[in-house]
């Protein structure tokens, strides 16, 4: 039994356990956690503020798509007063908040809640503020600065989304999430991160998908983050196609049903017939069958008779290294080299990246073009929220 495990069993003889595990935690590991006392009345009562937040977008989202139905059928209320109606739900959820926070103005996570309540309903400007709030009042809690980045990355600057995030990871290496929008963020805005950390494109995809792998790593049964990972080799000229397949081929591991499954069986077979490896490619494609996915199939096997009429007389060579088996781990670093030096052709309704990142194509298409800067320095504000 090792020292912490035997740490952690006396620490939850204490009296006061929240406490003892977190010490006991950063004397051990050397990470700084909060452990929260359910007990604590203040806990209590924002943890119902919480889940009445949730109740309350929860019914909204009902309101509108109900509406939306009687309106198809010429009835249902106006547009003006649904719009009342959600205005007056969601700000007694606001005034809750903010009574909340006037009573306990040094709570860390009630500015956290309220931030990302805020975030929700669409005030963005408004939700950082209360970011902003917690980081002051907590500085050593990874998802103040995490949401922080979030905020950046989509509004800017971006220099502080890669400052926020990588914060948000030395005060918690273990949080795949942290890593994986660093990662997405590496990846989207390319120019700035050659800026930022002074390294040549090439080097910044290997950044991302360093990045992407410590992800996959910490979290190697989710699906989605599988495939954001395996998607991103798209983006990357010339194809690494071994690495591709290495990534496709985990994915499929972690893939829940056949719908999941057959989706992989498309991508692995859109990497091999850029491999000219057009008998593998086709037999991917024949274990298609779901109807969802007919008409991708056959985009893709007609590129695959392309393709193969086009090398009839050529000598395709050979991928430098056997396909990689399936693997319930990523291995720590990406070690193929590339095995064809020609592009990845772009296939008509097939995206390099099916799972849209957390920032606005808006926000990418000016971000990208931003000169880089030092991150900004913030201007934290403490007072608690008034009432709206």
């Amino acid at each position: 039994m090792s020292d912490l495990t035997l740490g952690l069993l006396g620490a939850l003889l204490a009296t006061n356990q929240p406490l003892a595990v977190s010490n006991l935690v950063q004397q051990t590991t050397g990470v700084s956690i909060t452990v929260v006392n359910p007990d604590d009345p203040e806990e209590r009562e924002l943890r119902q503020l919480m889940e009445d937040d949730d109740a309350a977008l929860a019914q909204v989202d009902q309101w509108i798509q109900t509406n939306n139905a009687l309106m198809a059928t010429g009835l249902g209320e106006s547009k003006e007063a649904l719009n009342q109606r959600i205005h007056t739900r969601l700000d007694a959820v606001r005034t809750n908040y903010a009574s909340f926070l006037r009573r306990h103005p040094d709570s860390a996570r009630g500015y956290l809640a309220y931030g990302s309540f805020l975030d929700d309903i669409g005030d963005e400007e408004a939700g950082r503020v209360q970011f902003e709030n917690a980081a002051q009042i907590d500085p050593d809690n990874p998802a103040a600065w995490n949401n922080l980045a979030n905020y950046y990355g989509e509004n800017g600057p971006v220099t502080n989304a890669f400052a926020d995030y990588a914060r948000a990871i030395e005060l918690d290496p273990a949080e795949p999430v942290y890593y994986r929008n660093l990662a997405t963020t590496v990846y989207l805005f390319r120019k700035d991160a050659r800026a930022f950390y002074g390294i040549d494109e090439p080097q910044v995809f290997d950044k991302a998908l360093a990045l992407y792998r410590k992800a996959v790593q910490l979290d190697p049964d989710n699906f989605d983050l599988a495939t954001d990972y395996a998607e991103s080799y798209y983006g990357i000229r010339p194809l690494r196609t071994n690495d591709a397949l290495a990534a496709w081929t985990n994915a499929l591991h972690t893939a829940h049903n056949d719908v999941e499954r057959e989706g992989v069986f498309i991508h692995l077979a859109r990497v091999k017939i850029s491999a000219g490896r057009f008998d593998e490619a086709r037999a991917q494609l024949d274990a298609v069958t779901n109807a969802f996915y007919a008409d991708l199939t056959n985009r893709l096997e007609r590129k695959l008779v392309e393709r193969q009429n086009a090398a009839t007389n050529a000598i395709v060579a050979p991928p430098t290294n056997p396909v990689p088996g399936i693997s319930p781990a990523i291995s720590a670093a990406a070690t193929n080299a590339p095995a064809l030096t020609n592009a990845l052709p772009m296939m008509n309704g097939i995206h390099a990246l099916l799972n849209p990142p957390a920032f606005s194509p808006n926000g990418a298409s000016v971000l990208t073009n931003v000169p880089p800067n030092p991150p900004k320095p913030r201007q934290l504000q403490t007072p608690p929220p008034t009432s709206p």
